[in-house]
């Protein structure tokens, strides 16, 4: 059967105290809407149908064309956010799934069971359960004599007896499409003014049709992020789940606990992640890797091999068997070659460094080409910026940057050229030739054999 997917992120989320929309709030990375449409995109072909109010505008350009956005005008309850939905999915498909923006941690797993439980139903809906013994402030599930759903009843609505009740609606529903549509014009308006989703469950139950339940033996899944509290609930959560699946697929953690990893990195396997690492964004580890403890990788791509200790990474590429640490940076743009090596405090920015390329600790390459197999004396700064425009530096292959070496840009070093310990660069050193001073000054040419 056809599923649409509706997914509602109208409310305001006044609880999070935030001049951000709910569920715009990062979890594991991402916005919380990310991770709900990721799940739906996963279960159905269908572009899931958004329901959006608060902060309309920012929750629109979120979810960009992952989704169909609709706005709920007035927020006038669950049903009343179904209903605005329903010009874009009637008579489009045969099930109807309804979810909340904020419950990132539900799996694909539990919602093709909801699909699967409601497709063999032959009654209307089909409504996700936990059981626990902390509410979380859902409502209860009533069933009468013989087993069978009769209502949900909301916690502040609930008797004694009912607040007794550890079976909780988690607020996720896959409904018959064509009695969906029907059952809201009979909805009716609560002492609030609101229409609520739930009542559909009386409808059902009131014409005698059956309620089936899919109950998900996670009650984590159904966590809804209502608070700050909740979210750091949530991430914990994720993390551990993240860090899990890595663990299974082969990648050693050392201690999860203190280990970050978003979830759209990916990580090879027999690399082994220290603590107190974070790994962000979009970026990917090969395999054979050591990194950290005490790294943090944004955006950027490791290869094969690779050592990164005590260093951070930003939207930078480095190539298999490249050695960092402790203490870089890689700042935008800087890309390492296969077998480079970063001593300690080293930091480069959108700069290219050769295959087999050593550079020394506390040394700065910024808007740089570097050839292969140069060694890059400690201390050594490319002086690129001249108050007003940057400017590039190359060096050519085998080069020695001897210690303490400036290079003040724009300016080229030949290959197999070489720098005194100290000397202040100013003008383009031709291949084979060394130069020391300030400003340095050719001393000789350089014999390759010596």
């Amino acid at each position: 059967m056809k599923c649409s997917i509706i997914i509602l992120a109208a409310g305001q989320g006044v609880r999070m105290k935030s001049s951000l929309p709910k569920v715009l709030h990062p979890l594991g990375g991402k916005p919380l809407i990310h991770h709900v449409l990721d799940t739906a995109r996963a279960i159905s072909d269908n572009l899931p149908v958004v329901v959006i109010g608060h902060g309309g505008d920012q929750v629109r350009a979120a979810v960009g064309d992952a989704g169909q956005c609709v706005v709920q005008e007035e927020q006038l309850g669950t049903a009343h956010a179904v209903q605005t939905a329903r010009p874009l999915l009637e008579g489009k498909s045969d099930l109807v799934l309804v979810m909340n923006s904020d419950m990132p941690l539900l799996t694909t797993q539990t919602l093709q069971q909801m699909i699967e439980v409601q497709t063999a139903n032959p009654g209307p809906i089909t409504m996700l359960t936990i059981l626990s013994s902390d509410s979380h402030g859902f409502g209860r599930v009533v069933r009468d004599g013989r087993g069978m759903v009769q209502a949900i009843v909301e916690e502040a609505h609930a008797t004694p007896e009912q607040l007794a009740i550890r079976e909780l609606n988690a607020g996720v529903y896959c409904f018959r499409a064509e009695w969906l549509w029907q059952a809201l014009k009979r909805i009716p308006l609560s002492p609030k003014g609101e229409y609520y989703l739930t009542d559909t469950v009386g409808l059902a139950a009131a014409e005698g049709m059956p309620i089936e339940v899919a109950a998900t033996d996670d009650p984590a899944e159904a966590l809804g992020i209502n608070t700050r509290i909740h979210l750091a609930e949530a991430e914990t959560l994720l993390r551990q789940r993240v860090n899990r699946r890595w663990m299974l697929s082969g990648v050693t953690i050392i201690d999860p606990a203190t280990t970050y990893i978003e979830a759209d990195v990916t990580i090879g396997s027999d690399t082994t992640i220290h603590p107190n690492t974070h790994l962000r964004g979009q970026t990917t580890i090969g395999s054979g890797c050591r990194i950290g403890p005490n790294s943090i990788l944004t955006d950027t791509r490791v290869g094969d091999g690779c050592l990164v200790l005590a260093s951070v990474s930003e939207s930078a590429i480095l190539e298999d068997h490249v050695s960092m640490g402790p203490f870089c940076h890689l700042r935008k743009g800087a890309h390492l070659g296969p077998g480079v090596h970063m001593g300690n405090f080293g930091e480069v920015k959108s700069s290219y460094l050769g295959p087999g390329t050593k550079m020394g600790h506390f040394s700065y390459i910024g808007d740089a080409t570097i050839g292969n197999n140069v060694n890059i004396g400690a201390g050594t700064i490319t002086c690129n910026f001249d108050g007003e425009h940057k400017h590039p530096t190359v060096i050519g292959d085998d080069a020695f940057i001897g210690s303490d070496t400036m290079l003040v840009a724009p300016v080229t070093i030949g290959e197999r050229a070489r720098t005194g310990a100290g000397s202040v660069v100013t003008h383009d050193v031709p291949p084979d030739t060394i130069v020391v001073g300030v400003p340095a000054r050719p001393y000789r040419k350089h014999n390759p054999s010596e």
